[in-house]
């Protein structure tokens, strides 16, 4: 069964930023903000049929592949925030996805991630294509997606500018 998706990045629900979550600066730690960001996918891939019940039912999952962190605005603890997800591309073996972190009450932005996801056969620990439900689901998301802009922070890279 394909999913309804709606045209506008797919949001969360709200997560709280925990206390043993601060570091020594005072403020979320950064591997704390993969955290939050990778809870908001587990919670939003259910909906293209993907979770712990895919792994155990068909011996697949995805695995991140590449990452891009921006981080904008610093979170302390007891923060409400959510994420958002936008679908930027996919093909057979691949997803392709940009995230926000927003507070959930003041709404401003906090962090952005981009994020390549495999699709990955358990049994062989190899990139396998998307079955096609999943694949169904995908393009579902794709086209409710594909009239949203491209967000602005994706297709970052890190450099010093001269």
């Amino acid at each position: 069964m394909t999913v309804e998706w709606e045209h506008e990045p797919i949001k969360s629900k709200v997560m709280i930023v925990q206390e043993d979550w601060i570091d020594y600066n005072g403020h979320l730690n950064m591997a704390y903000y993969n955290v939050l960001f990778d809870k908001a996918v587990d919670e939003i891939f259910l909906g293209l049929g993907l979770g712990a019940d895919y792994v155990k039912t068909r011996n697949a999952s995805f695995f991140t592949a590449e990452t891009h962190v921006c981080y904008l605005r610093e979170l302390s603890a007891g923060m409400p925030v959510t994420a958002t997800l936008q679908l930027i591309d996919f093909d057979h073996k691949r997803a392709h996805f940009y995230q926000e972190l927003w507070h959930a009450e003041e709404n401003w932005l906090s962090a952005t991630m981009e994020q390549m996801s495999l699709h990955v056969d358990m049994s062989a620990r190899k990139v396998a294509d998307w079955p096609q439900d999943v694949f169904q689901n995908l393009s579902a998301l794709a086209k409710a997606h594909e009239s949203l802009p491209r967000p602005a922070r994706s297709g970052r890279r890190i450099e010093i500018r001269k």
